[in-house]
């Protein structure tokens, strides 16, 4: 068993031999985000145990999934969340954080969590969080979407 100290270096090292191996497979990548609100007005964050920072939720798309069906099934595996109504796709960035080749479509959604989220092997911590008080370490990208999200900048086109 891998002790919990080894846990992100291990995490680190497969999800990069995922990236080498889907840049042999793949031409192109696609993830789905989504800047998650509740009825409170505060965003939903995930902190990964592989990568550092607060981050909105998402993920990858499978193989015959559409973008919404991807939306959907990440949000519920990242914070048991529920999209009420209909989640508004914001912007199409084209992300080289990881690679050069990664797309991220990126969606508001007003949301319901139908259960805490306990941390995993995935998702070390998770929480809503008022828009004027951030936790430590939220990424730029985030503050960068949210102010978009705002209007005080225009959309980019890379993530």
């Amino acid at each position: 068993m891998v002790d919990k100290e080894n846990r992100p270096l291990i995490m680190r090292l497969a999800l990069r031999l995922l990236h080498v191996y889907f840049s042999f497979v793949r031409s192109m990548t696609v993830g789905v985000r989504a800047a998650c609100f509740d009825a409170e007005g505060r965003i939903f964050l995930v902190r990964h145990s592989y990568i550092g920072g607060w981050h909105m939720p998402g993920g990858g798309l499978e193989r015959n999934e559409t973008v919404e069906e991807a939306l959907v099934k990440e949000l519920r595996e990242e914070g048991n969340l529920r999209i009420i109504g209909k989640p508004q796709l914001f912007q199409v960035y084209f992300n080289t954080t990881t690679t050069r080749r990664d797309h991220v479509v990126f969606y508001r959604a007003t949301v319901e969590q139908t259960a805490p989220r306990p941390p995993d092997w995935e998702i070390s911590d998770s929480g809503f969080f008022s828009l004027d008080s951030l936790p430590e370490g939220t990424t730029k990208a985030t503050h960068r979407r949210l102010a978009e999200l705002r209007g005080e900048q225009e959309p980019a086109h890379r993530w």
